[in-house]
């Protein structure tokens, strides 16, 4: 319609009335995130696509304020991008803030069929040079539980001088992810680890039960930036925008609501924002129930713009929802009204995706399903820093489940049992932990009994322990400690602010009854601040990341006397903090930003411990 009549409502002039007034606000609104998505957005990817070019858009992460649909402009690029920053250190209550910018992303992918899904990842604003492999993890951990399959690692500035460490940053947010970084030597498992969990949820498509409504009045990353939808446990879900909603959904022949990414959905939930609905929003939601789709959540009871049939609005409102309340069944499909989500699923006998029992209280195991043509993978991970032992129940039959683990890359067999339609196996899970479940082949048994594990204690390794450390890094060439203790609480300040690596030394004794046919005899380090490498005999075992800090010796071990040796690599902090001493003669590092002061908390470093042997054989 002509605007120009309506244009003083943009100066505070009312015209028409109060709602007329509102409406035209709405719509301008609309027509600016329109031209945002399609001549801005669009325009870049028409002209990308002159020279085969395909493209990133982080566009614009959550809490940010922006005139568009971040669903709609998103589906524009190849590639949809977000954001996931790690907010604090050495917590139980890390709160992960934009999971709404990566579902975002990754529902926009999984809908439009993009795939992959990218996130400017483990971004930081404190800490600075505090991170570790393990405090990264469980931030890692979330984006791909969100749906993020491929991770850029914010950031790493160019480092053009040479021997001036940690070096050059571009302020107070990142992860300053660059050589210089302590543990840079010790970093390819961890990288190792990202490129298999990306791997693998690259895999197959995506697979929910619900595609979620946010609705038209505001950005989803503004609606759920500090919370989450009221969705039930063990189902999963994208969110869906209205351009999607009215423009590529359909509905098969068993009722499911499909996309062109092949993603298929069991029901589509409406939230409360979804009241204030456009005609067409309705109109397509009409035409999914008529197909055969189904809908639950609360009835429209208004229609924001100026250019809709009232009317007509009001009708099509009535015959889907009737009063707001009851089941009501519209053409092929079936409309819960005033329900939510969770209550229609269970009114539809729809059993979780995903379900466990844990042996404690408090425990939080989270998943993600990727859909393969002859097979399922399922990435579960432990959102707690306890260990949780829980019968994991899937809703897959007739395969047999595999544990692939992206730490090493190994897989192992497990024990399971099926029924009802369903396959339910043992889980144990470190603090943080996580495992990959994939189901393929053809079971031939309804349940297999894996064979039982039986671990033995063998030792405690005690003092005195050698630890050497690298010259010209303030600390003494060498140490020897009775008993093991962070570096931070020692007496000698070279060692107390020393950051880099430090070498373990220790001479073992392992007795003959230690080797037991097909044992694996395990090193566990205890505690570490932060990677260790140990090699025994001068054979490498591997670096180690995070809880457990272990290593399998077997192949490295002989009876008799062992050479022990454990490199450990901790942050920069302490050195940083070290050099604003008062009586600090010489400065050991350069940097452009200074976040430590003196007085600032020093952090644990170097090998805790106890280091601990013990034995697993097969019963």
């Amino acid at each position: 319609y002509n605007p120009v009549p309506w244009m003083p409502v943009l100066a505070g002039v009312v015209v028409g009335s109060p709602a007329q007034s509102d409406r035209f606000l709405w719509d301008f609104r609309e027509t600016i995130a329109d031209l945002n998505a399609t001549e801005h957005f669009g325009v870049i990817q028409q002209v990308l696509d002159q020279w085969h070019l395909h493209h990133y858009c982080e566009s614009h992460e959550s809490g940010r304020a922006f005139i568009a649909d971040g669903m709609r402009v998103k589906h524009y690029c190849q590639v949809p991008m977000g954001a996931m920053w790690t907010q604090t250190l050495h917590t139980n209550n890390t709160q992960y803030d934009y999971n709404a910018d990566d579902r975002e992303s990754a529902s926009t992918a999984h809908i439009y069929g993009q795939n992959l899904a990218a996130a400017e990842s483990m971004t930081a604003a404190a800490s600075p040079w505090g991170w570790s492999p393990a405090t990264l993890k469980p931030t890692a951990d979330q984006e791909f539980l969100n749906g993020i399959n491929r991770c850029f690692i914010h950031e790493s500035a160019h480092q053009p001088l040479i021997n001036k460490k940690p070096g050059l940053t571009r302020g107070p947010f990142g992860q300053w992810f660059n050589r210089n970084e302590t543990w840079a030597n010790m970093a390819g498992p961890w990288i190792s680890y990202l490129a298999r969990n990306s791997y693998m949820l690259q895999q197959g498509r995506f697979d929910a039960d619900i595609i979620y409504y946010y609705g038209q009045d505001s950005n989803l990353t503004a609606i759920y930036q500090h919370r989450s939808p009221n969705l039930p446990n063990g189902y999963d879900f994208d969110y869906v925008n209205a351009d999607a909603l009215t423009h590529v959904l359909g509905v098969n022949s068993q009722g499911e609501i499909t996309t062109p990414g092949k993603v298929t959905y069991h029901i589509l939930g409406l939230n409360q924002n979804s009241r204030h609905m456009s005609l067409a929003v309705l109109q397509a939601i009409h035409k999914l129930a008529m197909e055969g789709a189904t809908v639950a959540g609360p009835k429209p009871t208004s229609d924001p713009s100026l250019a809709d049939n009232q009317t007509e609005f009001h009708t099509l409102a009535n015959e889907l929802f009737g009063n707001g309340h009851g089941v009501h069944h519209v053409g092929k499909g079936t409309v819960y009204a005033g329900m939510s989500v969770g209550e229609a699923l269970a009114a539809m006998h729809l059993a979780p995706d995903f379900s466990y029992i844990a042996n404690m209280d408090g425990a939080n195991l989270k998943f993600i399903h990727r859909k393969l043509a002859h097979g399922d993978i399922y990435f579960v991970d432990n959102r707690g820093d306890h260990a949780a032992t829980a019968q994991a129940s899937f809703r897959v039959t007739g395969m047999v489940p595999m544990l692939w683990h992206s730490e090493t890359g190994k897989i192992t067999p497990v024990s399971y049992t099926m029924a009802n339609g369903r396959t339910s196996i043992p889980l144990h899970l470190g603090p943080w932990g996580s495992v990959f479940v994939v189901f393929r082949g053809h079971a031939t048994q309804s349940s297999w009994l894996a064979p039982a594990k039986v671990k033995m204690n063998l030792a405690t390794i005690h003092g005195p322990w050698k630890v050497t450390f690298p010259p010209n890094w303030g600390a003494p060439p060498s140490i020897t400690i009775e008993k093991l203790a962070s570096w931070s609480d020692n007496s000698n300040s070279g060692v107390k602010y020393f950051s880099g690596i430090g070498t373990y030394t220790k001479t073992i004794h392992a007795p003959a009854s230690w080797f037991q046919h097909g044992a694996h005899i395990w090193i566990n380090l205890g505690k570490v601040k932060n990677l260790a490498e140990v090699t025994v005999n001068g054979k490498p075992l591997g670096v180690v990341w995070h809880t457990p800090y272990k290593v399998d010796a077997a192949s490295a071990l002989h009876p008799g006397s062992n050479t022990l040796t454990i490199k450990v690599a901790d942050a920069w902090v302490n050195r940083l903090i070290g050099d604003q001493q008062p009586n600090a003669t010489k400065k050991y590092t350069f940097t452009d930003y200074h976040p430590y002061t003196a007085k600032s908390p020093l952090l644990p470093s170097g090998l805790l411990g106890p280091v601990t042997i013990h034995s697993v054989t097969m019963k």
